[in-house]
Formats: C-alpha cells, structure tokens, sequence
C-alpha cells in the first residue's frame, strides 16, 4: 500500500462521512461568528459575512451583479447553473462555481463541493446531475425517473437517498477544492474541510483512472457526450454517427421550453443522447460495453491538473504528494502521444470504438495550455493555434469559439458548434498565464469581463459580437467574473502544485514550499511563466 493510499484510509477512519448540514465550529476568540449569506447588508452594501475579502463593492459594479447571479441561484446547500433551464445541481458547474464563490464566502464554496461528493457513487464516480426533488419531474429531460439511479446503479453503489444521473462530467474538483481551501485556510483547517474530501476525489480520480481507460493508453474516456460537457460538438459528429437515435415519441425536451431550437441540439443528436444514455443505464451503468467511448483532450488534462491538485491536498494532509506528481507527468505524456497531431498543431479527441483521431478542431484541443509540463514545441505550436484562424485569439474573435472558425460545421448560435463559452475562456486564460504570454491573458481577461458584464451573464455568447446566447445570468459566468475580478492585470501564473494558480493563490504558502518537484517540471517545460 503506498502513502496516499494510507492517508485516504487513515483519513475516512478519522472523519466519516461528509456533513453539509452541521454547522463550522466556534469561532477562534477575536475571530467573528459563523459567516452569513450573499446579500445586501443593512448598509446596502453586499456582505458576505465574516469571511468577506472584498472592498465595499459600489451599487451597479461588475462585481455587485455578479454576486447577486450567485445569490439568486443558491438554493440553501448548492447553486444551480440556471434558474429555468438547469434547475438542479450540475458537476462541473459546481466545481467552477466554487472557485469564484470561494472570493465572497469560502464556506458556502466549501458547502458546494460538499453537498455535491454527499451524492458520489460507491465506485468513485461523481454524477453529473444530482436532483432537488423539491423540482417537478417535467422541469428537466433527462428527469430522476428516466436515470433510476438508486435501482439501475445497484451495482455500482449508487446513492439511496439522492436521485442522480448515472454519468459523469470533467474532473475539476480536486481543483477548485484546493483553491478553496486556499481561500480561507483556517476554516478549512476547523472544519475539517480537506480531510473529509480527500478520500472522496482520490476515489473519482481511481475510479476515472482504472474504470475509464477503455483505450488502454492510460487516458480516461468519456462514454456520452454529455460527459465530457461541451454537448453538441461536431467532434461527437463521426461516434455519434453509429447510434440508432431513440424514437422521437419516446422523450420530450424540456430545454426547447426555455431556449430557441435554432440555438439548441437537432433533434436527431438528441436522440442519440438519449439512446446512450438508455443504453447505459439498461447495461446497470456498467464501463466498456456501450458503442461510444472518447478520450477527450480537455477532460484528461482537467483530470491532470486535479491531480496535481489532489497532490497539494495530499501534502497538505502530511503526505509528500509525490507520486501525484509523477502520475500527472505521465498523463500529460500520454495526453501527448495519444492525442497530439504535430501536423495540425492541435489536441484532437481519439475514437476508442472507431480508431484513430477525429479530425474537428474543437476548443477541447486547446484546453492542454494549462498544463505546465507539456513540450516546449508542443506549447508554442498549440499557442500558435490558438491565435491564428482557427480560433481568432486576439483577432476575429472576442473570446475563443468553441469550434473551428473556418470549419463546415461552424455555427455562430448552436449550443457548442461554434459560440464562445466563459469556463473554457477563463481555462484558456490560465493556460496563458503560466505560459508567459501576460498581453494575451491580459486582453483575453478584460474582453471576458466586458462581454460577461454586457450579456447579462450568459450561458454563451456570439464569438464575434458578444451577443448572449442561452440562458441568462448563468452562475459559473458570473463565477468566473469574480475569480478574473480578483486576479489584477499583468499577474502571473506560478505551476505550485499544479498549473492553475494566480499569485493570490501563493499567500501563506511559505515561498515555494509546494514544489514537490516542479522545478525539474519547469525545466522541461522551459522557461516561460
């Protein structure tokens, strides 16, 4: 047994389960009482209690309409993406989500993540939905009763007492958990925060490790292309193409009700998603057996950069995080030799069932820029991408699109084909950072900030204009509004642990005291960031 393994069995002896409802302990003296909510105080000013880290925010600023995004999506113990269209609890979303609450309260940040791992499966998955049954059944498709997660995941350990979906989404939580923590140390420390979640993502990342490596290359696949979150892209074109769509009649589309079909998967691709997700469940969500299964570039560096961060988590916990370290090494090497086309100067996504890469250049591919031991000439071949026509960085497009701008099934409006998204705009600007390229994360930052502030928060946005598509007021926008609000102009970006971290991110971290071998990862890398 190695020393991460024991600390996750020291550690789920120690703690137990997750307790969401129990309140922190008291406080230290001098140290005011449990933080209270998002809102306007009797001052009128937005207050976030006693762990606030913000100046009196003016009425009508950025920052002020972001938080209240966040406040009016909080439904007591998770926040939803939207009030109409997602109206539970979605993986990822939470995940981003945490990252920018985590500025205005790291308690409710922390209780996000929390109530989200309270719903993780025996076997280590974390599901993608995880529903509020005070929502009617007709709110959502695909709704509790379709999924039957407590009787058709029987098999694989799935909750009794929580109705979820059966698949998965990227893995960003070892992530943003640690960014919380870092938020408020000592109320992580005092309420046991990392303990308890340590052991819960070592299990996603064992299970995505070993469950999911259906192409035997080391790499996690996606099983459904609502796992991998970007839905509707025309890399899923070609594996799609293989599966009989459900009968029309058999489903009814729920997201029709609050967004316009031209902006929305056909029904033909709904129908496949809907087979699959049949299929999966009829299988007891069994791995290995359906006709799609992907490794995706973005879904397997999210899963490296987590666990360079599950490693900080780990030596925050008194291990030394090395054989973390040296797992996401070999990762990003197989990332490489898997799904790098040095012709095409692109990460593409690899058909497990079909061989071979699928040639669409989607934002997926670019995703690798945040990790910080990737090949010098794999670095600044993909940055070169990223700016030329393809994708516009800093030229034709306002931010990233999220599929090919020169390619035949590029479409400005439909969901995925084309429209620029703010989580894949905030991950690309990251990568940026660590790179060195300061003006381009710079001007990627402050277009984020103006387009995020003018389309009301949206769910995307027109790559060119900025127009919003989508729903409104989306909560990981907003988010990642506060997140870019809290990182000035100009910052760096140092690999501490992983590739992700702005120098806000370093305070109370003794210097580098988190290297754990990331000089040598740097001198691989080069000489940027």
């Amino acid at each position: 047994m190695d020393r991460t393994t024991q600390l996750t069995a020291q550690l789920r002896d120690r703690t137990g389960p997750l307790r969401t409802s129990a309140p922190p302990p008291a406080p230290e003296p001098g140290k005011p009482a449990e933080p209270r909510g998002i809102g306007p105080g009797p001052d009128g000013i937005t207050h976030v209690g006693a762990d606030v880290y913000d100046p009196a925010a003016p009425a009508g600023s950025l920052h002020r309409r972001a938080a209240r995004v966040l406040e009016d999506n909080w439904t007591g113990t998770s926040t939803v993406p939207s009030r109409g269209l997602y109206p539970h609890q979605w993986s990822w979303d939470s995940a981003f989500i945490a990252i920018g609450l985590r500025h205005l309260s790291p308690l409710r940040a922390q209780t996000e993540l929390e109530t989200l791992l309270d719903a993780q499966w025996g076997d280590g998955r974390i599901p993608h939905i995880v529903f509020n049954p005070s929502v009617p059944l007709d709110a959502y498709f695909p709704s509790p009763d379709f999924w039957r997660s407590s009787t058709a995941g029987h098999a694989a350990s799935a909750p009794r007492t929580v109705q979820t979906s059966g698949i998965v989404q990227p893995p960003v939580h070892a992530l943003a958990a640690w960014l919380v923590h870092r938020a408020d140390p000592g109320l992580s420390r005092a309420r046991g925060f990392l303990p308890r979640l340590y052991p819960r993502l070592a299990a996603w990342h064992r299970y995505l490790l070993h469950r999911r490596d259906l192409g035997g290359g080391g790499l996690a696949s996606v099983v459904h292309p609502w796992e991998q979150g970007m839905d509707n892209s025309p890399c899923w074109d070609a594996p799609l193409a293989r599966v009989t769509p459900a009968p029309a009649r058999s489903f009814r589309r729920a997201d029709l009700d609050h967004g316009a079909p031209e902006d929305r998967p056909t029904d033909l691709d709904y129908g496949r998603y809907v087979r699959l997700a049949t299929d999966y469940r009829d299988g007891a969500y069994a791995d290995g057996r359906g006709s799609f299964a992907v490794e995706d570039p973005a879904f397997n560096a999210l899963l490296i950069a987590s666990e360079h961060a599950l490693a900080r988590i780990a030596k925050e916990l008194g291990a030394t995080g090395t054989a973390r370290h040296a797992r996401a090494e070999r990762l990003t090497a197989a990332l490489v030799d898997r799904l790098w086309d040095p012709a095409e100067g692109m990460f593409f996504c690899r058909d497990v069932r079909g061989g071979g890469l699928i040639p669409e250049r989607g934002v997926s591919g670019l995703i690798p820029l945040l990790l910080p031991t990737l090949p010098r000439a794999v670095t600044d071949t993909l940055l070169r991408t990223a700016s030329g026509p393809h994708f516009g960085l800093g030229g034709a497009a306002r931010l990233v699109p999220s599929y090919d701008l020169t390619g035949e099934a590029f479409d400005r409006h439909r969901y995925w084909r084309g429209p620029a998204w703010f989580n894949t705009a905030w991950l690309i600007e990251r990568g940026l950072r660590l790179h060195g390229e300061r003006e381009r994360a710079d001007a990627l930052r402050e277009d984020f900030l103006s387009i995020a502030g003018t389309s009301g928060f949206a769910e995307y946005v027109d790559p060119y204009t900025g127009e919003a598509c989508g729903s409104g007021d989306f909560s990981w926008t907003a988010a990642l509004t506060l997140d870019l609000l809290h990182q000035p102009p100009g910052h760096g970006v140092t690999p501490v642990g992983i590739g992700t971290f702005g120098m806000n991110d370093m305070d109370g971290m003794d210097g580098m005291d988190g290297m754990d071998g990331m000089d040598g990862m740097r001198d691989k890398r080069g000489d940027r960031g």
